[in-house]
C-alpha cells in the first residue's frame, strides 16, 4: 500500500485505522484529525482520494474553530438557535472582559430613539449584531487575534478529535453576567479521533431535539457522586421547525438496520468490521451484517456509497417503518371538541371563539390524506351530541340527560369525516354558539363528556380537545372547591397540588391505552382545580393552557386564546407513539418526566407527542464505563398526521473522563436547571414546596462546596470567593429564579391554580421557553441603538438585554420585561410627553391606563421599532404562546407594579425573598461553614 505520509504537510502524519480500514490523518500540532488528506502548502484542494469501501469524504474540521465566533471588533457572534449540532464550536460560550468588570452604565438622558445602547452589541433571534458604531464597552474588548491567543492558552484551539475541556473559574460574587449568554450553544462535545465514521458537524444530534446535563461523562458513579452535579437527557423530539432550520433526513428503506441483541439503530457512531461486511453496535459491541442496501440504490438501481447514507451522517433522522412495527394500520387524525356550553361559558364568549376558531382552523387541521374524523359534544347539565350526516348541510342535535350510564345516542354520523361533511360541520360551528345564547344552565358534566368522548374513539384513538369555563359539578369526576387560603405558604399547601378526584387520573391511564390524548383549555374566573385537571394532559402527553378570568370582549384576551388554540389544531402530531432511550453499557435510564404514562420500566407511551414539548430523563451509571465515548440513542416509534409510520431515531455521543474538572468544564447549566425545574415540581406534589425549595438550595451549596474544596486553592477552608466553573455561572441565578418562580416559592398568596398551571410548564416547556421562563428578558426600548426593531439580515434586531435589577430602570425610560407567557411595557413616571405619543398616540403620561393591552401601530419610526421588537419576542421562540402584554405604569397600580417588578429577579422580592447578593451571600457562608464539618 502507498504511503499517503510521502504526500502530506508538515507536522501531518496518517495513521492507518483498522476499525473503519482507512487512513486517519492527525495534525500532531492542533489535534485535528480527518479522515481526507490535507492539502499540501501552496497546493488547491486535493483531490479525494478512494478509501476502504468505496468511501470519500469531502468535509473536514478546519483548526482553530473558536474564531468563528468573532468579528473583526471582537464581539460575539453565536449561531442561530437549532443550527449547530451538539458536537459543533462552542466550548467556551462567550467572552466577558477580564475580570468580570460591568461595562459603563447607559447615560441618563431624556427619551431620544437615535441614541445608542450600551453593551458589545445587539442580537436578532439568530444571533449577535455588532452596532453601526462601537460603544466604549467594545473598545475595551482585545481584539481577534487576542482572544485567538487567549484561547489558545486555554485548550480551547484545538479541533476535533482533542477531548480536553478547558475549566475557567469565576468569582460569583460581583462577577458580570451577560443576559446574552443564556442563548448560545452548550459546551462543545470533544470525541476522541475516529469516534465517527462521519466528519458532518449532523453526527451529533443537535441539542436542541437532545442535550445532555454533562458534555463528558464520568467513567464511575464515584465520580459523578463526587462532582455532585444531576445526570440526565433533556429530550425535544418532536420539535418544530423555524425558517433556517435544517429539515429531519427520511431513510425509507424497507430493512432498517438494527442491533441484534439491544437493538440499537445503526448511526455515526457505530464501526464495520470485515471489510466493511459486519457493523458493530456502539451500544453493546455486538456484531451485526450490514444490510446488502447499505452499498445499492433502490432509487436508480444502482451501486450506492454507503457514506452518504443519512443515518451515517444525520444524529436526528426518521425511518419508514415497514409493517413489522405496526399493530393496525395507521391511525388517522380524530378531533372530538368537548365545549362546555353551560352559562359560564356562553357569557365569557369562550364557547363564541373557540367555534370560530375551529371553523377558521378546518383548512389547517392535518388532513392529507381525507381520513381526518370530527365530532363536537357540548356540556352543561346535560350532554348534547350533534348528528351531521355526509353530504348534508343540516345537523341534529340529540340530548342526553341521563349521567350515570353515559351511552351514545346514535352509533353513525356523530364522528363525521372532515371532507365528506365539511358543509354540515361549517354550518354547525358557524350557529352553535348562538344555539346555547339563552341557556340558563350553570353545571357542569365534563366527566360524563370525558367518558362519551372516550367510547367514540377508543377503538381509534385519536385527540379529545376540551374547554371548559367552570368546576365539573354533576356526575362521575365531580370536584368541590377544596381551595383554603389558610393554608398557603405552609405544609398543607401541596395538598392542593395533587389530585383531587382518583377518577381523572384513572380515566387518563385508560386512554393512554386507547391511544387517546388529551388537550385541556380552562377558562374559569374562579377557582377550577387545574392540578386535578391536568392530570389528564400529564398521563395521555397532552397540553394544559389556562386563561384566568377569560373574558372575550377584551380583544387581548380572544386573540390570545384564537392564537394558541389554532396553533395547537393546526399543528403536525405524532400519533400512538412509545419513546424508548438506550445507551450505552453501564448506563441506565432511572426516572423520567414530563407528559407520558411509564408503561414499562424504560418504555414511555405517548398516544400523541405535541411539537415542542419537552421530556427529562434522569441517567445512573451502574457500572464503571471502560470506553473513551457513550451514546444515548432515542427512539420514537409513531404515526404521523400524514398517516405514516415512523421511527424518528435521535443519537448524541459524548466522551467520557476520569477526571472531575472535565466533568465540571463541560457541565451544560441550562439542561441541568431544566432538569432541577422537573425534579422541584415532582418533590413539591408528592413531599412538600418547602422540600423542593430546600433541595434546589443544597444542591447549590453541594455544587459550589465541592467545586471549592476540589478545584480552587482554598480547599477546605473559609475563602472570600464564591468560585464556579465559568460554564455554570448562570447555574446559581437560575436556581434563584427558579426559587422565586410562581411554582415553587415561599408565599401565603398565590392561587393554586396559578401555582398548578406554572408547574405545569415547568414540567413541559423546551429549554428554549423554559429559561426565560426562569430568567426572564429585559430590554431598555428608549435608548436602544437605532438599528433595534429593523430588518436586519436575519430578522429584526433585538436590543441588547440588561441584568435583571432595578436599579437599570430610569424615570424617563421605558423598558420590556418578558418571561416568554407575560410580557411587560413599564413606562417610568418622568417619561417624556413625546415619548408617550409616538408609543401611545397620548398627550401625556397621566392619560396612559395600565392594564392588558393592544399597542397601536403608529405612523413614525419609533412605534413601528417597539411594535417590530414586540412581535418578534413574541414569535422567536417556539411553541404556540402568545404572551400578554400589560402596560406598567411606575407609579400606577401597586399590584400590576409588583407583578411586573417580581421578574426581575436579582432584586430583593417581596416576602423575604432574596436578591441575587444576598442569595450568593447566603450561599457562601454555607459553602465556608459546611467546610468545617
Amino acid at each position: 500500500m502507498e504511503d499517503p505520509s510521502q504526500q502530506l504537510p508538515p507536522g501531518w502524519i496518517a495513521q492507518w485505522d483498522e476499525t473503519h480500514q482507512r487512513h486517519l490523518f492527525i495534525d500532531q500540532n492542533t489535534g485535528q484529525s480527518q479522515w481526507e488528506p490535507p492539502a499540501l502548502p501552496g497546493a488547491g484542494a486535493p483531490a479525494p482520494g478512494p478509501a476502504a469501501g468505496g468511501h470519500t469524504k469531502r468535509r473536514q474540521y478546519a483548526a482553530g474553530q473558536t474564531q468563528a465566533y468573532y468579528g473583526e471588533s471582537g464581539v460575539v457572534h453565536p449561531p442561530a438557535p437549532g443550527d449547530m449540532a451538539g458536537n459543533a464550536v462552542g466550548g467556551s460560550s462567550f467572552f466577558t472582559p477580564a475580570g468580570g468588570d460591568q461595562p459603563p452604565a447607559q447615560p441618563s438622558g431624556f427619551y431620544n430613539p437615535t441614541a445608542m445602547g450600551q453593551g458589545p452589541g445587539v442580537f436578532s433571534a439568530g444571533g449577535f449584531v455588532a452596532p453601526a458604531q462601537p460603544s466604549a464597552y467594545q473598545q475595551q474588548q482585545p481584539q481577534v487575534g487576542a482572544l485567538t491567543d487567549q484561547f489558545s492558552q486555554m485548550g480551547l484551539q484545538p479541533g476535533y478529535g482533542q477531548k480536553q475541556f478547558a475549566l475557567h473559574t469565576v468569582n460569583l460574587v460581583g462577577a458580570f453576567l451577560d443576559p446574552r449568554e443564556l442563548v448560545g450553544p452548550p459546551p462543545e462535545i470533544r470525541l476522541p479521533p475516529g469516534a465517527c465514521v462521519s466528519q458532518e458537524v449532523t453526527a451529533n444530534a443537535d441539542y436542541t431535539y437532545q442535550r445532555c446535563t454533562m458534555n463528558a461523562i464520568p467513567t464511575t458513579n464515584s465520580l459523578l457522586g463526587k462532582a455532585k452535579l444531576p445526570f440526565g437527557l433533556i429530550l425535544t423530539p418532536h420539535r418544530s421547525l423555524k425558517e433556517g432550520d435544517a429539515a429531519v433526513q427520511v431513510v425509507t428503506d424497507q430493512v432498517i438496520a438494527r442491533c441484534r441483541r439491544c437493538r440499537t439503530y445503526i448511526n455515526p457512531y457505530v464501526t464495520f468490521i470485515d471489510g466493511g461486511a459486519r457493523w458493530k453496535c456502539c451500544m453493546c459491541n455486538v456484531s451485526n451484517e450490514v444490510p446488502q442496501m447499505f452499498d445499492w440504490d433502490q432509487a436508480t438501481n444502482t451501486p450506492g456509497d454507503r457514506w452518504k447514507r443519512a443515518e451515517l451522517n444525520h444524529g436526528v433522522v426518521d425511518f419508514v417503518a415497514p409493517t413489522e412495527y405496526m399493530v393496525r394500520p395507521p391511525q388517522a387524525p380524530v378531533y372530538v371538541f368537548l365545549l362546555d356550553v353551560s352559562q359560564h361559558g356562553v357569557a365569557s364568549g369562550m364557547l363564541a371563539t373557540a367555534t370560530r376558531t375551529i371553523l377558521e382552523s378546518l383548512d389547517r387541521l392535518p388532513n392529507t390524506d381525507n381520513r381526518t374524523k370530527v365530532a363536537i359534544i357540548g356540556f352543561d347539565t346535560a350532554l348534547h351530541f350533534f348528528c351531521v350526516p355526509s353530504g348534508s348541510t343540516e345537523s341534529t342535535l340529540l340530548v342526553v340527560s341521563d349521567l350515570d350510564d353515559v351511552f351514545l345516542p346514535k352509533p353513525t354520523d356523530l364522528l363525521i369525516n372532515l371532507t365528506e361533511a365539511r358543509a354540515g360541520l361549517e354550518t354547525l360551528l358557524g350557529r352553535l354558539s348562538d344555539m346555547f345564547v339563552d341557556t340558563h344552565s350553570v353545571g357542569s358534566a365534563l366527566g360524563p363528556a370525558l367518558q362519551a368522548g372516550f367510547k367514540l374513539i377508543s377503538s381509534l384513538g385519536g385527540k379529545l380537545i376540551v374547554c371548559t369555563s367552570t368546576l365539573p359539578t354533576l356526575g362521575t369526576g365531580a370536584l368541590k372547591a377544596r381551595e383554603d387560603p389558610k393554608v398557603f405558604g405552609t405544609s398543607k399547601e401541596s395538598s392542593l397540588l395533587q389530585a383531587a378526584d382518583a377518577f381523572y387520573k384513572t380515566f387518563a391511564i385508560e386512554c393512554s391505552r386507547s391511544q387517546v390524548s388529551v388537550d385541556m383549555f380552562l377558562f374559569s374566573a374562579q377557582y377550577q382545580d387545574v392540578a386535578t385537571l391536568s392530570c389528564l394532559p400529564h398521563y395521555t402527553a397532552g397540553n394544559t393552557f389556562f386563561y384566568p378570568a377569560f373574558n372575550a370582549a377584551r380583544s387581548e384576551d380572544a386573540i390570545k386564546f384564537a392564537h394558541e388554540f389554532g396553533e395547537i389544531l393546526a399543528s403536525p402530531i405524532c400519533l400512538e407513539a412509545v419513546i424508548r432511550v438506550r445507551a450505552s453499557r453501564g448506563l441506565r435510564m432511572s426516572s423520567f418526566h414530563g407528559n407520558f404514562f411509564v408503561r414499562s420500566t424504560d418504555l414511555l407511551s405517548l398516544p400523541a407527542v405535541p411539537l415542542d414539548q419537552s421530556y427529562a430523563i434522569e441517567v445512573q451509571i451502574e457500572e464503571n464505563i471502560t470506553s473513551p465515548f457513550v451514546v444515548f440513542q432515542t427512539a420514537v416509534l409513531h404515526t404521523t398526521s400524514d398517516g405514516e409510520r415512523r421511527i424518528r431515531v435521535v443519537t448524541s455521543a459524548y466522551p467520557t473522563t476520569s477526571n472531575i474538572s472535565e466533568v465540571y468544564a463541560s457541565a451544560d447549566q441550562v439542561a441541568i436547571a431544566t432538569l432541577l425545574a422537573n425534579k422541584a415540581v415532582e418533590r413539591s406534589i408528592s413531599s412538600k414546596l418547602e422540600d423542593a425549595r430546600d433541595a434546589l438550595s443544597n444542591k447549590m451549596v453541594d455544587i459550589l462546596t465541592t467545586y471549592k474544596n476540589t478545584m480552587t486553592s482554598s480547599g477546605g477552608g473559609a475563602s472570600a470567593a464564591l468560585s464556579i466553573a465559568d460554564n455554570m455561572k448562570f447555574l446559581p441565578l437560575l436556581t434563584l429564579g427558579l426559587l422565586k418562580h410562581v411554582g415553587i416559592r415561599q408565599s401565603t398568596q398565590i392561587p393554586s391554580d396559578l401555582r398548578a398551571y406554572a408547574q405545569a410548564l415547568l414540567t413541559t416547556l423546551p429549554s428554549q421557553l423554559l429559561i426565560p421562563y426562569l430568567h426572564p428578558t429585559f430590554y431598555g426600548l428608549h435608548n436602544m441603538p437605532p438599528e433595534c426593531g429593523t430588518i436586519g439580515e436575519q430578522g429584526v434586531i433585538m436590543p441588547p438585554p440588561l441584568p435583571l435589577t432595578s436599579e437599570r430602570l430610569e424615570r424617563h425610560g421605558l423598558y420590556l420585561i418578558e418571561d416568554g407567557q407575560t410580557m411587560f411595557l413599564w413606562v417610568g413616571r418622568d417619561a417624556v410627553p413625546q415619548l408617550i405619543m409616538d408609543v401611545f398616540e397620548l398627550p401625556a403620561y397621566e392619560q396612559l391606563r395600565t392594564g392588558k393591552a393592544t399597542l397601536p401601530l403608529l405612523e413614525n419610526v419609533f412605534s413601528q421599532r417597539v411594535n417590530a421588537v414586540i412581535n418578534k419576542t413574541r414569535e422567536m421562540r417556539r411553541g404556540p404562546y402568545w404572551p400578554h402584554l400589560y402596560i406598567v405604569k411606575e407609579d400606577g397600580e401597586a399590584a400590576m407594579r409588583l407583578w411586573a417588578l417580581s421578574m426581575l429577579v436579582q432584586d430583593r422580592g417581596a416576602e423575604n425573598l432574596p436578591s441575587y447578593p444576598q442569595f450568593l451571600t447566603s450561599l457562601k457562608e454555607r459553602v465556608n461553614g459546611s467546610s468545617y464539618t
